[in-house]
């Protein structure tokens, strides 16, 4: 195609497209930013180098700085530059500061996957091969600049692992400890969604949103946490694959099941069990046996 005819389409595109504002944070640096995450999180487990009691605190120094400068760099850009460096740098030392006690909440995470999956081997196979860790370790990282209130960062954070994994939570989601996605594609966990601890989910499971077109006075589409639209769970709670639980206002009770794919808007007492009435099977050979 001649430079003419291209300069004209661009002009053409150019005219469907609104004017790009502020840089917003880029999706390859937040990409790097997660993997440094998970190898400050889980030393040796996400990077080919190998970690020895003696170098590990030189290990995560390394880890910590790098994670420090990509962080500052794209909450920079998702607060706009009209915010000064020393704000976002302030934000990000807050966050920071809460990394031992993520760290203690994924180690209760890789208990969970122990306790509850007989396939599991052992503690460093979940931590290497279960897409659940690597899930939680982002979401819960994102959840607290979630917390902070910074823009768009947060949910490019769990869209990267989600790509990854197939597990989808919303940097929203409030998660206890002692959490255990098994197998987990296919999970939905929605932004204003509560779950206590020692809860498992199974794939194709999602805690999702019930009519979350509540508008205000003004028409305007609630959003955020101000729409409670996902249901919450209490301690305990075990759902099997392909269950779909609706609703801001349902509450699963602790130590309740709810059965492989249920379909659920009302909340249940603690101790319930939920299940679908067996399937009106029709089952034939598909020719004579000789």
């Amino acid at each position: 195609m001649s430079t003419d005819r291209l300069s004209g389409l661009a002009r053409r595109l150019a005219a469907t497209i609104e004017t790009p504002g502020p840089a917003l944070p880029d999706r390859e640096s937040v990409g790097h930013l997660c993997q440094r995450l998970l190898a400050l999180l889980f030393p040796g487990a996400f990077t080919a180098e190998t970690v020895t009691d003696d170098d590990l605190g030189t290990y995560l120094l390394s880890h910590l700085a790098a994670v420090e400068g990509l962080l500052i760099a794209q909450t920079h850009r998702a607060l706009g530059p009209t915010v000064p460096v020393a704000q976002a740098r302030e934000l990000v030392m807050t966050v920071l500061e809460e990394l031992p006690r993520v760290r203690e909440l994924l180690a209760t995470d890789v208990d969970a996957a122990f306790n509850n999956d007989p396939a599991a081997p052992d503690r460093r196979i979940i931590v290497l091969s279960y897409p659940s860790i690597k899930a939680l370790a982002i979401q819960r990282v994102a959840h607290l600049l979630y917390r902070l209130g910074l823009p768009v960062l947060p949910r490019i954070m769990t869209e990267w692992v989600h790509g990854r994994t197939g597990i989808d939570i919303h940097p929203g989601a409030t998660i206890g400890e002692s959490f255990f996605i098994d197998h987990g594609t296919g999970v939905v966990i929605g932004e204003t969604s509560r779950i206590g601890k020692h809860c498992v989910l199974y794939q194709g499971v999602g805690l999702v949103a019930w009519n979350p077109l509540a508008r205000d006075d003004h028409g305007e589409l609630q959003r955020g946490q101000a729409n409670k639209r996902h249901p919450d769970l209490e301690d305990h709670v075990t759902i099997y694959a392909g269950a779909t639980i609706l609703g801001g206002d349902t509450v699963i009770g602790s130590h309740s099941v709810i059965g492989g794919g249920a379909w659920l808007t009302h909340s249940v007492e603690p101790w319930t069990v939920v299940t679908m009435k067996d399937p009106e099977l029709n089952i034939r050979l598909r020719r004579k046996r000789d």
